[in-house]
């Protein structure tokens, strides 16, 4: 019997989503971003941004803060230390999972 190539629970499912999988990639190029920022780079709804941070959030994937610019609300997110592992073993297990062309 040949060697498993394509063993898909090494996939991370929460970062399988495409708007998760976006969050996160942003947040990999920034230190903070701020969710007007987020949601405009990515494309997404208000709500369905909100949703999918709240998971990554749960998840200790990315971290919230929530402050007041003068008296205007604004919500920020940066990416975690776990997240950017997670981000990072993700791209290896499908660059891995995906044949060389030589």
């Amino acid at each position: 019997m040949s060697e498993r190539r394509f063993d898909y629970n090494q996939i991370d499912e929460l970062l399988h989503s495409r708007i998760r999988l976006a969050i996160v990639s942003v947040l990999a190029r920034c230190e903070e971003a701020e969710f007007t920022y987020l949601r405009d780079e990515i494309g997404a709804t208000d709500g369905n941004l909100a949703v999918h941070c709240r998971k990554l959030e749960d998840a200790g994937y990315i971290v919230c803060k929530k402050r007041f610019v003068g008296r205007k609300p604004s919500t920020s997110y940066s990416l975690t230390q776990v997240g950017r592992d997670a981000l990072v073993h993700y791209a290896k297990t499908l660059t891995e999972m995906i044949p060389s062309e030589s």
